[in-house]
């Protein structure tokens, strides 16, 4: 899941914490000592551990291949990325020291920071930057879309890295602080063993011995990492358990540390010592209306059959149903916490099986139609609520079995023109922008365009002030759920469980989901 699911930093905090900086859609604590990582408290030991349960496993470790959402977890600790945001969603430096773009916008330029080297003790130059950014641009994934703004990249000097644009594009440092911007070794990306045990650049390497792909990551902190100090943890382990009750057991029985719960199991959480942190929304369970111009089927293309499909669904049920609580209805794609959210909103699209099979019928879709989407790891436990209210009025669905490693790549495949996709949010209201409604973005596939809409994105780009820059991201919200361009669910909120002497720091506005202890 996208819930700003997660680049993964094991670091120091502040004071006297110890901290694990923890992504689900961003990237996580990097920095130097001089731009406040801090060192480890004193009296804090440095072989510390932490046990970590996250509901889905990484598809691939390969750099072109990433996805995002809790599998940053693992990719997060073994790579580092250009930049990062902190907690307070701000952008700071991390392998890039300094970064500037020309008056024209159109050069973007980046130096490194000295002394960095991959886990084999290799150096990190700007020529590997340059190779694993133009490799990710090139290869079909789902962050080449993150860098389709870039016309070419160079590296003039071992420091230096130029990447060329087609046009300015002010979310492109957000991307190099995420999947698109991490720094892996051209020479091996290409090789088989990278999807599973990739040359690291990050704090971390993975412990091939005691991994075993698909349930259980190890990660062993590397002392010659740039940044070491920063990460207190000698051992990471992350255990992929996809049930929430095998969590609630794993927890209690201090098989891990920190892990999320559900509703229901708050109070016994409490009862047994553990500290409770809920965060309201940090990813957003959309049905994705893609092939909006019906290039696939026609249906689509009429706006009253995507009203239909929006007015299909009960999302209060469903987040008691799907969620246990955990979430909160909503028709809007961008984050509540973001500039862009209007909650007057919410009341556009209300449950009413009987108006949309009637706006079916107006649309000439009486008898309703039939409509494949891909069955992955993300929908499986929502599709039989999906079937049913489609079921309900008319438009029947077929799930095609899609193989965990190829979920990405059906979703940007243009074979499907409707797919169930969790993406996280976090306040960061250009990528969600790019990433449901540009041209090149990953959740729209088909490249649906409108000419009011297209103005509108055109206009917020080259905004500069915030306030009129959120007034324009509200308006394109509101033209996104107008017209309903998808049929968005719900936000996935977390209650996140951590046992006594751990503390979580995550406070919604970023995607970085931060822990402490001071033991």
């Amino acid at each position: 899941m996208d819930t700003r699911m997660t680049r993964s930093r094991f670091r120091s905090g502040i004071a006297t914490a110890l901290t694990a900086a923890v992504l689900f859609t961003s990237t996580a604590c990097g920095g130097t000592e001089q731009e406040g990582a801090g060192t480890a408290p004193s009296g804090a030991s440095s072989n510390a551990t932490l046990a970590l349960a996250m509901t889905a496993a990484p598809a691939s470790l390969d750099p072109a291949q990433l996805q995002e959402g809790e599998q940053t977890y693992v990719w997060g600790s073994v790579f580092d990325t250009l930049l990062y945001f902190d907690n307070d969603a701000k952008l700071q430096p991390n392998a890039a020291e300094s970064w500037k773009f020309s008056d024209d916008g159109l050069t973007l330029s980046l130096t490194l920071r000295e002394g960095m080297t991959f886990s084999n003790g290799d150096a990190v130059t700007a020529k590997d930057v340059a190779g694993t950014l133009e490799r990710t641009r090139t290869t079909p994934g789902q962050q080449q879309g993150k860098l389709a703004v870039v016309a070419s990249i160079e590296a003039p000097d071992d420091r230096t890295v130029v990447l060329k644009l087609k046009q300015s594009e002010p979310a492109l440092l957000t991307n190099l602080a995420l999947a698109a911007g991490v720094i892996g070794d051209p020479a091996t990306l290409n090789d088989k063993t990278t999807a599973l045990d990739p040359k690291t650049s990050g704090p971390y390497t993975l412990d091939k011995a005691a991994t075993v792909a698909g349930t259980t990551y190890v990660l062993n902190r590397r002392d010659d990492y740039w940044n070491a100090k920063a990460y207190p943890f000698k051992k990471v382990t992350v255990r992929v358990i996809q049930d929430r009750t095998a969590i609630f057991n794993a927890l209690q029985a201090g098989e891990v540390d920190a892990g999320t719960v559900d509703a229901t199991q708050v109070q016994q959480m409490e009862a047994a010592g553990f500290k409770m942190n809920k965060v309201e929304a940090q990813a957003l369970a959309n049905l994705v209306l893609a092939d909006r111009d019906g290039t696939l089927l026609k249906p689509l293309a009429d706006e009253r059959v995507r009203k239909a499909i929006n007015m299909a669904f009960d999302r209060e049920k469903l987040v008691q149903l799907a969620m246990r609580g955990s979430g909160k209805a909503t028709v809007q794609v961008f984050g509540p916490r973001g500039p862009a959210y209007d909650a007057a909103l919410e009341a556009s699209y209300k449950f009413d099986p009987a108006g949309a099979k009637k706006l079916l019928a107006d649309a000439g879709y009486a008898n309703g139609f039939d409509v494949t989407m891909p069955a992955t790891v993300l929908s499986k436990s929502f599709e039989p609520l999906i079937t049913q209210a489609l079921g309900d009025i008319g438009i029947r669905v077929n799930w095609e079995p899609v193989p965990p490693q190829n979920a990405a790549a059906a979703v940007s495949s243009k074979k499907f023109p409707m797919f169930f996709f969790m993406d996280g949010i976090a306040g960061l209201t250009h990528r969600e922008l790019d990433n449901n409604f540009s041209a090149n973005g990953f959740l729209n596939p088909f490249g649906s365009k409108y000419p009011e809409l297209t103005d509108l994105i055109t206009e917020v780009r080259a905004e500069t002030d915030e306030a009129k820059a959120a007034e324009l991201y509200k308006k394109i919200n509101a033209f996104a759920v107008e017209h309903a361009l998808d049929a968005p669910l719900f936000y996935i909120g977390s209650t996140w469980a951590t046992k006594s002497g751990i503390e979580y720091l995550g406070n919604g506005k970023t995607h970085v989901r931060a822990f402490t202890t001071t033991k």
